[in-house]
């Protein structure tokens, strides 16, 4: 029997902790979504509900970083995966009597608990590959494929999951079940977690976080922008648009719906995890040097920028949700979607690459922190491009975000050797 390589049993431990979390966080997304759009929420209200889950995502990542530093990955890992539980719970009190006023205040606090919980298992789990995965012959970049490919696959399967949920049992039950099975994972880990996690350093500073390596600020940048033109179609626009398609309106149109919308969704996020996880051989990533890998960033974000220009010219085109619109908007998202896990997983690699192991957690924090801020601009670009100019506008602006993604990505030097 080959020995397996250190650190293995701590990666495999962090990675299905990740799992379990993402599971509940693709569900409880749909769960919320497709529940607040049936009680008349419009899209602009809808996109309000994800705005204080994204911007908790951007203050948390730009502090977890220092958190981990200072107290360790395992610390932070615990208190997301808890913080998770907490935050479904609370939402399975939100009352149906209260005004749409109070609603939405109500689930924007518990989204944003749930956003603080999502980035705080994120960077845990992200670092713990930088610290983990064997060194030399691409072996980071393969184990950062796996984790990412995996979690966004199984986030898939939460999309679908929640779908489901909320057609067969209900918003309340949906959510408490899934807080139920989170709070037996977290115990699970508690108990089982193995050696392998560094327990932090008490010099840490927090002015530390923000980095002085170029490359690690524009790769911070291209990323936004990168997220940003996924989440202005994905949170808001195109689950409205295919309900809209979907749905007569009636109880059983809306069960229907559910499912059908939960299951593109989900084919689109496992698609997008599954070509993640293959990105190191299309890449050819350990035959080539880092410098071509750098440099293949802005081409690959230049290919993905045509995608969702052709399908907001398409949308211009025919206008409406017509029978011949609807199957090029599933074709091109699907299309958009392999070229973006190209995209994403090669970012996730150069992130890594970039830092150095003893602030791993701090630039990996800052770069997350970027990737928030995109989601959050994109969440609440959803809901306004998609209320003031359907989906023609909401995919036009994806198109814009891309191409200055591919813009900072141009910015990136061929070599890493920076000061961060």
């Amino acid at each position: 029997m080959s020995d397996r390589p250190d650190g293995l049993s701590a990666y495999i431990a962090v990675t299905a902790a990740y799992w379990a979390f993402m599971l509940t966080d693709g569900a409880l997304r749909m769960l919320v979504l497709l529940h607040f759009h049936t009680l008349g929420f419009s899209p602009l209200q809808l996109a309000y509900l994800f705005v204080l889950y994204e911007i908790a995502g951007m203050v948390t990542n730009l502090s977890a970083g220092w958190i981990a530093a200072r107290f360790g990955l395992t610390l932070t890992l615990y208190a997301g995966l808890g913080l998770q539980v907490v935050a479904l719970v609370a939402l399975a009190r939100l009352d149906p009597a209260w005004s749409v006023g109070l609603s939405v205040a109500y689930v924007m606090v518990v989204q944003g608990a749930s956003g603080i919980a999502k980035d705080l298992a994120k960077m845990s789990s992200k670092s713990a590959v930088k610290l983990l995965a064997p060194k030399g012959d691409g072996g980071l970049f393969r184990w950062v494929a796996v984790l990412t490919g995996s979690k966004n696959a199984v986030k898939g399967l939460g999309f679908l999951l929640g779908s489901a949920l909320l057609a067969t049992f209900g918003f309340v039950w949906a959510v408490l079940g899934m807080a139920a099975v989170l709070a037996a994972i977290l115990i699970g880990v508690l108990i089982a977690m193995p050696p392998g996690l560094p327990r932090g350093r008490k010099g840490a500073k927090f002015s530390e976080v923000f980095s002085k390596s170029a490359n690690v600020n524009w790769l911070s940048v291209a990323r936004m922008f990168l997220f940003g033109a996924r989440d202005v179609w994905f949170v808001v626009g195109i689950p409205v648009y295919f309900h809209a398609v979907l749905s007569d309106g009636s109880a059983e149109g809306n069960r229907a719906a559910f499912f059908m919308i939960g299951s593109f969704m989900a084919v689109w996020i496992i698609l997008y995890g599954a070509m993640q996880a293959a990105a190191p051989r299309i890449l050819r990533a350990s035959a080539r040097p880092e410098s071509e890998l750098i440099g293949a960033a802005r081409g690959w974000a230049l290919a993905l920028f045509l995608v969702p220009a052709s399908l907001a010219l398409a949308a211009m085109v025919y206008s409406g949700a017509t029978p011949v619109m609807t199957p090029i908007v599933v074709a091109g998202l699907l299309a958009f979607g392999v070229l973006f896990a190209i995209n994403s997983s090669l970012h996730s690699y150069l992130i890594l690459a970039f830092s150095r192991d003893e602030r791993v957690t701090l630039d990996v924090g800052f770069y997350y922190m970027a990737n928030a801020g995109g989601r959050l601009l994109g969440t609440v670009l959803s809901g306004l491009t998609y209320q003031a100019g359907g989906l023609a506008l909401c995919l036009g602006t994806a198109a814009v975000m891309v191409g200055l993604s591919a813009l900072a990505a141009g910015r990136l030097e061929p070599h890493a050797a920076q000061p961060s």
